[in-house]
């Protein structure tokens, strides 16, 4: 062990980020592990890296006694007053001890426990890395297939995609490149275990703030979102500048902006809804782009009963209700949808006990993209 040995621990160290102290602590380590095994003994060893010269020295602490029976725990007192006058029966003293005696057994196990320790950090660094990108958006590559998910490749280590995480219907052949939202990250047995996913609103949500610079500056915000992965979102956005329109900023124009996250959805459809603090309204909004003629809000139950056209009812509703389900998610409202005409002939249909909120005819349901 000299200097040799720092030169190629500091090489390490730079190339695969891991700290010189956690290297020079394996170092140390093995060699403690090292020699309790070369001489079959538990005394307690410390041993120290000088982490210039790369000399190495071993210590091994000896209690004083009249008579030793453990030469590797223990020293006599004579001896012990040797070192020191002052040292007394049952003083615990240390006593350098020599590597050089290491057999080959000894050397592949400190190379063992050197290997083992630069393995853990090497680990830790990748989770404490990737454990920062959690809610984040990355870009991975499709690796393989396997019966619990699609593994990718996400730079310095692999990730996972469960299959409840996979969109549905969406195809991934090997070196498939695809944006991907990291739901979690945890640690296993053997390494980071990181879990992410093309499913989770939060991809769209990343989508959003990496394609639209006004949401990037705060100038648009993301309000709600409510998702169907792979075939519907529902999104609302409000703008904090009266001269930016929120809608207009994400679509883009000639809806540019969209169609990139679309793309990369693989034409997911993506509704674009102005946010607004009356409630009326904007359940109004969230049902787009059907036309709504009045919405009844109670705000004890958080539950709104919504008249549409006749014409309108299964727009508003939805294939297999899908409409109404998101906008109930986006909004975080029950909703109740009816017909005018069912409305007129519901005698049960009770609004006298309710807070009335008229529609707004003005408001524009057609701001889906």
């Amino acid at each position: 062990m000299n200097e040799e040995l720092i030169l190629a621990l500091k090489a390490i160290s730079k190339e695969r980020g891991i700290s010189l102290d956690i290297l020079v602590d394996a170092i140390e380590s093995a060699l403690m592990s090292a020699y309790k095994k070369n001489y079959n003994t538990n005394c307690n060893v410390r041993v120290n890296l000088d982490r210039e010269t790369g000399k190495i020295d071993i210590f091994a602490s000896k209690t004083v006694v009249d008579e030793v029976e453990d030469k590797y725990t223990q020293i006599s007192l004579e001896n012990a007053r040797k070192i020191n006058p002052l040292f007394e029966l049952g003083d615990v003293i240390e006593e350098e001890a020599s590597a050089k005696n290491f057999g080959r057994i000894a050397a592949q196990t400190a190379k063992q426990v050197i290997m083992q320790r630069i393995r853990e950090a090497e680990q830790g660094a990748i989770f404490e890395e990737y454990q920062e990108k959690e809610y984040e958006v990355l870009t991975a590559i499709v690796q393989r297939t396997e019966k619990n998910g699609v593994y990718v490749e996400l730079g310095k280590t692999d990730g996972i995609i469960p299959f409840n995480e996979v969109i549905p219907g969406e195809a991934y052949a090997p070196n498939d490149r695809v944006k991907v939202y990291v739901l979690k990250v945890q640690k296993d047995t053997k390494g980071p275990q990181i879990i992410v996913s093309r499913t989770h609103p939060g991809l769209v949500k990343r989508l959003f703030e990496l394609e639209i610079p006004e949401i990037q500056s705060g100038v648009v915000l993301i309000k709600s979102i409510a998702r169907e992965a792979g075939q519907r979102t529902k999104i609302a956005v409000a703008s904090t500048d009266p001269n930016v329109d929120a809608v207009g900023a994400c679509v883009g124009q000639r809806g540019v902006r969209v169609e990139r996250i679309v793309n990369e959805l693989h034409n997911e459809k993506m509704d674009i809804i102005e946010w607004d603090p009356d409630i009326a309204v904007y359940i109004a909004k969230a049902l787009g782009p059907a036309k709504v003629l009045m919405v009844y809000i109670n705000e004890s139950e958080k539950a709104a009963k919504v008249i549409v056209p006749d014409n309108q009812l299964s727009l508003a509703i939805g294939k297999e209700g899908q409409n109404a389900r998101l906008a109930a998610k986006l909004t975080g409202w029950k909703i109740d949808i009816k017909s005018q005409s069912q409305a007129d002939a519901d005698a049960e249909m009770n609004l006298a006990d309710e807070n009335m909120h008229a529609y707004i005819p003005d408001v524009d349901t057609e701001e889906q993209q």
